[in-house]
């Protein structure tokens, strides 16, 4: 039986609902205990598996923790501590191109994270990981094609540019992001990616096109990017996240 876990944040708010929606699905939370702090879990069984969810943006009280206070040593270590055989970070993003619109999801084939903050569990040893390739090819197959068949087409080989937030870019930082090759700008994947790795677990990433880049409005260059409009706009994905998470569950078994 698969074991997956799922990383997500914004627009996500009823995605393990939705993932539960088949009438023989249990739905349990738990706490997951950690050096750098507890993470709590919503942990899905169904017939073909079980999928393990954390919120990164999770908080001890009413507010949601902003971009660069994540604790993703946390978040990581409670992932992996579910023994998954695939972590999937699902990370809302400001597009840079017409090939991903807001409203699509398609799947990172790399990372451009130049941001200063180093993310490591080996603070007291030197330990070099290889990241030649981060994302699992076959598991981001899978997705590729259950998002081409649910959209009617797919944009492949995006690179997230990873800034740190809690504020959106400038248009000139996205101009300079661009130039370096990144398609799409996000504030989460960056760490997690980096951690999964030392992990040495598979890791994927959907990526869900929630508004435009500063400057890339195509009606509107000068348009402002407001918060509550992309949460609205990532939520309606949440339907195409879980029709992959469920392919990957019946195709890796």
């Amino acid at each position: 039986m698969s074991r997956i876990a799922v990383i997500c944040g914004t627009g996500m708010a009823t995605f393990v609902e939705n993932l539960a929606s088949d009438k023989k699905s249990i739905i349990s939370t738990f706490i997951a205990e950690s050096y750098w702090g507890d993470v709590p879990i919503s942990a899905i069984s169904l017939d073909l598996g079980k999928i393990f969810v954390i919120d990164r943006h999770h908080s001890s009280d009413e507010n949601r923790t902003p971009p660069h206070e994540i604790e993703h040593r946390a978040n990581v270590h409670a992932v992996t501590s579910c023994q998954p055989e695939l972590i999937i970070s699902v990370n809302s993003v400001g597009s840079m191109t017409e090939l991903l619109p807001p409203g699509s999801v398609g799947v990172s084939s790399d990372v451009l994270d130049l941001s200063i903050k180093p993310w490591t569990f080996h603070d007291n040893n030197a330990v070099h990981v290889d990241r030649t390739s981060p994302f699992d090819v076959k598991a981001s197959a899978i997705c590729e094609q259950v998002i081409s068949e649910v959209q009617g087409s797919f944009t492949s080989s995006i690179i997230v540019a990873q800034c740190v937030g809690p504020q959106f870019e400038t248009t000139a930082e996205i101009d300079a992001l661009e130039m370096l090759g990144a398609h799409v700008v996000g504030m989460t994947l960056g760490p997690e990616q980096r951690l999964i790795a030392e992990k040495e677990i598979p890791h994927i990433s959907l990526v869900c096109s929630s508004n435009w880049a500063a400057g890339r409005n195509p009606k509107n260059p000068n348009a402002r990017i407001d918060h509550e409009l992309v949460n609205e706009e990532a939520s309606q994905m949440v339907t195409t996240i879980s029709a992959c998470i469920l392919a990957l569950l019946e195709r890796l078994t």
